[in-house]
């Protein structure tokens, strides 16, 4: 059975940069090459999980606005199914622009994220989710991300979710997650340390989280204490979108196991200690080939011509 998801949340158009150096107050300097894609955590999350043999729907807001076809292009390259919830929006898409350092792949990010869009959900959202094994959500509409993570409890779907940093409804949002895989800015209220991080979602009742933590080892957390699961070490061009490509991995391996299995046991307790760390270890290396690449694309193009020369 092919792995199906469902991901609800920002999508983005971003310019990417590569820049030889940040430039200055009042400094112009040569960009040395760009790229330009739809991005956003849930939207790189589910170009990731079609490229990777799964099916992949993403409900988010694009609109009708000329800019918009660009996104709408690529996830199309991609074979990601597009719902979008704004259709006739005139505005241009949320724009996302992205410098580069070259030699290091540090990054500067201007957005405004989903700020001014209050995304309402679809009528037909119940069917939307009865329809995948998971529910992948990054946050960014609250008002989406809730309806989406309880309609998942209420049908047996697992829902994960992308914590980049702490938004507003987050809080109200972990009651209904399985699985959270945090970034190390995710902090909860009064939460210093991944350490912190991850006694916080247990608190909240999520049964299943990790917190990334750039070069340095996942740390995770099921029943028990918590470990911790290997990254590998490879050269950094770019780390835009390798978090975003390790939710989309994750949910992946997540959603192929959960396939075809019994229905009357909650999806978050089909999961053992032992196959939440296999879908890390699925999960990692992927993300982490995605920084040997310039921008969000071009590590499946990378692995594509690796492929055919084997």
């Amino acid at each position: 059975m092919t792995p199906r998801a469902l991901f609800a949340g920002l999508c983005t158009l971003d310019l990417v940069q590569s820049v030889e150096r940040m430039p200055s107050a009042n400094e112009k300097v040569t960009a040395l090459r760009q790229s330009v894609a739809a991005g956003g955590p849930a939207t790189n999350a589910a170009v990731a999980f079609s490229f990777l043999g799964g099916s992949a729907t993403l409900l988010s807001a694009v609109g009708a606005h000329p800019l918009a076809a660009g996104i709408r292009a690529d996830l199309a390259e991609y074979g990601v199914r597009l719902v979008d919830l704004t259709p006739e929006a005139a505005d241009p898409p949320t724009m996302s622009t992205i410098m580069v350092t070259r030699g290091s792949g540090d990054r500067a990010v201007v957005s405004v994220n989903a700020a001014g869009r209050r995304l309402r959900p679809p009528p037909d959202l119940a069917e939307l989710v009865a329809a995948h094994q998971v529910v992948h959500l990054d946050g960014h509409h609250p008002d989406l991300a809730l309806a989406a993570a309880r309609l998942a409890r209420e049908q047996g779907r697992l829902t994960v979710l992308d914590g980049g940093s702490w938004k507003p409804g987050t809080a109200e949002l972990l009651p209904y997650v399985d699985v959270a895989v945090t970034s190390a800015d995710f902090h909860p209220p009064g939460t210093r340390t991944p350490e912190d991080t991850l006694a916080h979602l247990r608190a909240a009742g999520v049964p299943w989280a990790a917190v990334s933590r750039g070069d340095a080892p996942v740390m995770w957390q099921g029943p028990g204490e918590a470990r911790f699961r290997p990254v590998p070490a490879v050269d950094v061009v770019d780390t835009l979108g390798a978090g975003d490509v390790l939710h989309g991995a994750l949910t992946f391996a997540l959603s192929r196991l959960l396939a075809g299995g019994p229905a009357a046991v909650s999806p978050a307790g089909r999961l053992t200690g032992d196959t939440f760390a296999a879908a890390l270890d699925f999960a990692i290396p992927v993300a982490s080939a995605s920084c040997r690449s310039f921008g969000t694309r071009s590590w499946m193009r990378r692995q594509q011509r690796g492929t055919r020369r084997t």
